[in-house]
């Protein structure tokens, strides 16, 4: 299991895409139910964030490869 494990950074300016890219990645890999739907900006958990549409805090995740 080891041998699949990867450390990734997204790095970019503001309104660049981060969030989406992060968004799509777990849509791609299977990691949501392909019956249910999906918000976006799913790592969006402050409050703050979900009211503005930003991402404020940095976050980490895993996703299987």
């Amino acid at each position: 299991m080891i041998e699949k494990l990867r450390n990734i950074a997204i790095i970019a300016h503001v309104d660049h895409g981060k969030t989406t890219l992060v968004d799509k990645l777990l849509q791609q890999s299977g990691t949501f139910d392909s019956r249910a739907e999906t918000q976006e900006r799913v790592m969006d958990s402050n409050d703050l964030e979900k009211e503005r549409g930003i991402t404020i805090l940095a976050k980490n995740t895993a996703i299987k490869w």
